[in-house]
């Protein structure tokens, strides 16, 4: 065992960041590592959110796959994110200016679909990883509220089947405890979640249904053809197809990496909140977004804790730096927690593209990736997996749809 900076212990073979997830996790993974040959129909580099949702989506669909993981089951940004279960597809409006109108349905459906991907998983794989639906988008200034006015008048046209309302001064002051925001839009159909468990119980889900999952099996190399040949440093695997789903954390092919920017986020749990604090703080146990560019967002963990998370650049940062910069941030909105413990800090990395369009297709014939998710990964990663498993499967509309506003080259990284 070994102690974070809060003195608290986290188990090593875990190996995954100081975070309150790793803390708090279901399971340690304990998949092995790749020795020798595999043979498969897919195989899929990654295992984060896009790597085991195209995983799990191609094994019930009858596919034999293989999938590696360089470090353990949802090391990097899905196991390390705000939780934050938003709709949307970033950088819709420019899909919807190259496919036009006749689009427009197939886009409103997809800014759902990983919602109720999450959602049928958690159910029919008994998934335990605080689901909880709620949403408060808030706003700060004028223009905000018009633009939230304006969203919220799109969910009433199309009949938006979960409860939606704009939210007064006052009303918004009651369900976040706080006088930061002039008001803000509630939207049941988002929500929050522990997103390791929800991988790690995803990656189990797939396991149980004849996926071979390998950890510390890093590809080393990728040999293209009428096979596709993934190396590791003690085998390889020999498949039909592969995917590459390392998003910010894979260099196996550098005309990805090329394509977005690499940003660090960061997040803060505090010590339980006391069910005094817990009467006026969220009460209604909502996650929150404020409209900044670089934006702050917060939540209630199932313990109760406030996780806070904003702050974006594109360095490491110890734990200790991480409380300095978001507490301050914290005590802004909430200035009662202004000298609350914080148990835990860490941060991750998030892929930015420079038109925030998400970024799936394929670089071969029998080789597809999906990345570059804006922040918003938690439910486009699930909505990539099934476009990535449709695409294997010859259906080729929606990997199409992305590819064709694919973000330019960036310079330098």
């Amino acid at each position: 065992m070994q102690a974070d900076h809060a003195g608290r212990t986290m188990n090593i073979a875990q190996e995954h960041t100081t975070s309150y997830y790793a803390a708090t996790a279901n399971e340690v993974t304990n998949y092995p590592r790749l020795r020798g040959e595999q043979t498969a129909d897919v195989c899929v580099i990654g295992a984060g959110f896009t790597g085991i949702s195209t995983a799990l989506t191609l094994v019930e669909r009858g596919y034999d796959v293989c999938v590696l993981e360089a470090k353990r089951i949802s090391w990097g940004a899905s196991g390390r994110n705000g939780g934050q279960m938003i709709s949307g597809v970033s950088g819709a409006n420019q899909l919807l200016k190259k496919h036009g109108e006749s689009a427009a349905d197939q886009l409103w459906e997809m800014r759902w679909a990983g919602h109720d991907i999450i959602r049928e998983r958690v159910q029919q794989y008994e998934i335990e990883c605080d689901l909880k639906s709620g949403f408060l988008d808030v706003a700060i200034k004028g223009r905000h509220l018009r633009d939230l006015e304006a969203d919220e008048k799109i969910l009433a046209e199309k009949n938006f089947h979960y409860e939606h309302r704009m939210l007064s001064r006052e009303e918004t002051r009651e369900m976040t405890g706080t006088d930061a925001y002039i008001g803000a839009l509630l939207n049941m159909g988002n929500g929050h979640l522990h997103p390791l468990n929800l991988c790690v119980g995803e990656a189990r889900a797939a396991a149980s249904r004849g996926a071979k999952l390998f950890e510390h099996s890093a590809a080393t190399g990728i040999e293209h053809g009428k096979k596709v040949r993934v190396t590791t440093a003690e085998g390889a695997v020999t498949a039909d197809f592969a995917v590459i789903a390392g998003n910010a954390y894979q260099a196996l092919e550098p005309s990805l990496k090329s394509r977005f920017f690499p940003v660090r986020s960061y997040i803060i749990a505090t010590e339980p909140l006391s069910a005094e604090q817990l009467q006026t703080i969220n009460p209604q146990d909502l996650a929150i977004c404020d409209p900044n560019f670089v934006l702050e967002y917060f939540r209630l963990s199932a313990d109760k804790r406030l996780l806070f998370g904003g702050r974006c650049n594109y360095f490491d940062e110890d734990p200790a730096t991480i409380e300095s910069q978001l507490r301050p941030r914290m005590s802004k909105v909430y200035p009662e927690l202004r000298d609350i413990g914080v148990d835990y800090a860490w941060g991750g990395t998030i892929a930015v593209p420079m038109n925030r369009v998400p970024q799936i297709g394929r670089i071969a014939p029998n080789v597809y990736y999906g990345q570059a998710y804006s922040g918003h990964g938690v439910n486009v990663s699930h909505l990539s997996g099934q476009v990535v498993a449709d695409a294997v499967g010859g259906t080729m509309e929606r990997v199409s749809m992305f590819a064709s506003r694919l973000g330019a080259k960036i310079p330098g990284v």
